[in-house]
């Protein structure tokens, strides 16, 4: 066997192996690294020319292994069929952009028809189920049509690109060119029986010629008349594709993938993309009236930003961005954490991803726009991201260039900010939560707003509240309540309000946690009123004198036992408190806000008893209190209404904490204390 013979069985092999697999997955994306490692060029070979073809025609045979593999590009390569007008337009416009270098090069002279207008028509013929994709741009002579169509994976556009490498003035002409793997062409075949390429090459007195193929073992190049300088593919559908013949389907891809590229695309003599990619222009020259017309366009939405960030980089990585913040109230997709990111993601003007995974984080899913890198590593197939650690490294500057726009609104815009945070700062607080990037958190916090003890018409920040205690103070303290009313009556504010402390009051539910889960500000802890309470009452010092009119040392000695025989299962332990004044008692936990977010969704799971054994809640009475010092004569008096007061307050606690399961559990003991203390009436 010869060297040759042997190299294409070895060939064939490798391709048979690939094939089975292929047909093991279902589908399959190759990557660029994977694709050059397979038979690539289409071997061509001169066949006896038949009486119906013209003297100039070359008729090239495909081999068996490369017709397999042209059926993978075909029909495993793209998820969706759609893609090849996409793949058919950045073609297209790439050879625009050659002829628009070529034409100011030094050699541009030399160009045939130099004038003519650069266009894309797109034609759609329904009778003849045809659909027509025409360029005014470079052309191809025999021999790139030969090495461009007859070769998978040659690129003819990264082959221009690696000739201008080396020409500075290139650079603009370069972030033009889409084309990358040399496939896209190929993807004609998932829609057409048949296809047809004419093209005419831009250099004077170049013939014109026409390429075509049934995709099935050859095809047939051949010099015909009447060729307009550029390329038209004629495209004749299979029956079962016949809805892009229809114009509405084509003007849909149109909208979806290629609106935004650079040349003029018509659709059976209308433009199709009339809407710019403001991205890439200065944001100087932008009317708002065009921000309103684009972020309607990629949001399908019909209100207006509220907030627009135009941002470009060159390093790290090449971003052109333009992200909208909306001025509506988020629906309840975008409340879902199963809501997919609002940005899509372009690659020089084309769309790769209308929904893009992992490109923001989760919690910035309501923010709407297009991020467009020339960086961002693809898949052969343009609609995967393979490169995981330059997606992550994306999305940080991404979403740390978000955060801090959002920080500089709140200085500059202060009442739109405000206005915003009302509706969108639940997502802020998500992102607290799920970061797993201290530093991010810290800076996600700076954003959260919060009324205070001390302002009740002015949210403040944790910045400020950082800035206007003193360096001494070691804690920033928040309180956990319903509403305002709720949280200055709190028993567990009253110390505190008694020593004029600033404290954040926090009226959602999920607050406390985002807190909790934050830690510290800068170098302060964050500590709830429960928790400071809870620790104050665990200092000897604190506890010398529990102030004038209080029950004495002996008479607590005696109470406190007979109230934990009493509470015995739902107290771990009860103590006296120097911290209470108008209240009789509270209830303390080691983690008010975990205990609280334990009851509102996990406590119906468990018995009473195992609830509370889960708590470890701590009942602190105030020995000054009237109804405290009544108590310890009625245990021996009354022993049943003071088992029912007893139960009374340790019910009122429960609630007052925020920890009952279901308040209206009170309204039998109550009831029945309300009998027992009207018996002598």
């Amino acid at each position: 066997m010869s060297m040759r013979a042997f190299g294409v069985l070895l060939k064939a092999r490798q391709l048979s192996r690939l094939s089975r697999q292929v047909n093991c997955v279902g589908s399959w994306a190759l990557n660029n690294q994977q694709f050059q490692k397979l038979p690539t060029v289409l071997p061509q070979r001169r066949l006896t020319t038949a009486a119906q073809e013209s003297p100039s025609a070359d008729r090239h045979e495909f081999q068996a292994e490369t017709r397999q593999l042209l059926d993978i590009v075909a029909r495993s390569l793209y998820s969706d069929h759609e893609v090849f007008v996409r793949e058919l337009i950045s073609n297209a416009s790439d050879a625009l952009e050659k002829f628009r270098y070529t034409a100011l090069s030094t050699t541009g002279g030399e160009l045939a028809a130099k004038d003519r207008p650069l266009e894309i028509r797109i034609t759609t013929d329904k009778p003849l189920m045809q659909l027509i994709i025409q360029d005014t741009g470079i052309g191809m002579t025999r021999e790139e049509l030969v090495n461009n169509l007859g070769t998978i994976a040659r690129s003819g556009s990264k082959k221009f690109l690696e000739e201008l490498k080396q020409n500075q003035q290139a650079a603009q002409t370069s972030s033009n060119i889409i084309g990358q793997f040399g496939v896209g062409f190929y993807s004609s075949f998932i829609v057409a029986q048949r296809v047809e390429v004419y093209t005419r090459a831009s250099t004077p007195d170049a013939p014109g010629l026409r390429w075509s193929t049934d995709g099935s073992g050859s095809y047939l190049i051949e010099e015909v008349p009447d060729v307009e300088h550029g390329t038209k593919i004629v495209l004749h559908l299979k029956t079962d594709c016949r809805e892009y013949a229809d114009e509405d389907r084509i003007q849909a891809v149109i909208k979806k993938y290629s609106n935004f590229v650079g040349s003029p695309i018509l659709l059976n003599g209308k433009q199709a993309n009339e809407i710019k990619p403001l991205w890439l222009m200065d944001p100087q020259s932008i009317s708002s009236e065009q921000h309103n017309d684009f972020y309607r366009f990629i949001s399908n939405s019909f209100d207006a930003p509220r907030f627009t960030l135009h941002y470009n980089a060159d390093v790290p990585l090449s971003i052109h961005a333009l992200l909208y913040f909306p001025e509506g109230k988020p629906g309840l997709f975008e409340m879902s954490r199963d809501g997919s990111t609002g940005v899509a993601l372009y690659t020089r003007k084309v769309l790769i991803q209308s929904k893009t995974e992992n490109l923001l984080p989760k919690w910035l899913r309501f923010v709407k726009g297009v991020v467009d890198s020339e960086d961002i590593p693809l898949n052969l197939s343009r609609e995967l991201l393979q490169n995981n650690s330059l997606i992550r490294k994306l999305s940080s500057v991404i979403t740390s260039r978000v955060i801090r726009f959002l920080q500089e609104r709140a200085k500059k815009q202060p009442e739109e900010y405000a206005a915003f945070y009302r509706d969108y700062g639940l997502f802020l607080k998500e992102g607290i939560v799920t970061s797993t990037d201290s530093a991010e958190k810290e800076e996600i916090s700076k954003l959260l707003r919060f009324e205070s003890s001390k302002s009740e018409t002015e949210r403040i920040s944790l910045d400020d509240y950082y800035t206007s205690v003193s360096a001494d103070q070691k804690d920033i303290y928040y309180l956990a309540a319903p509403n305002r009313v709720l949280a200055e009556s709190s028993p567990y504010y009253e110390s505190l309000k008694k020593r004029n402390e600033l404290v954040l009051f926090c009226y959602e539910p999920y607050d406390e946690l985002v807190l909790m889960q934050l830690g510290q500000f800068k170098s302060k802890k964050l500590v709830s009123v429960e928790k400071e309470m809870r620790n104050q009452s665990q200092d000897p010092a604190a506890l010398q004198d529990y102030g004038e009119g209080s029950l004495l040392s002996s008479e607590l000695d005696s109470l406190i036992p007979w109230l934990q025989d009493q509470l015995k299962g739902q107290v771990a332990k009860v103590k006296v408190t120097s911290r209470l004044d108008t209240h009789p008692c509270v209830i303390t936990v080691e983690e008010m806000a975990a205990a609280r977010h334990f009851i509102r969704t996990q406590s119906h799971q468990l018995p009473e008893e195992n609830r509370f054994a889960l708590l470890q809640p701590e009942l602190e009475i105030n020995p000054k209190h009237p109804i405290i010092k009544k108590l310890h004569s009625l245990r021996t008096s009354e022993p049943e209404l003071a088992l029912l007061i007893t139960k009374q307050l340790f019910a009122n606690a429960m609630v007052g904490a925020g920890l009952a399961e279901d308040p209206r559990m009170l309204l039998t003991n109550m009831n029945t204390l309300l009998s027992k203390a009207l018996e002598k009436y």
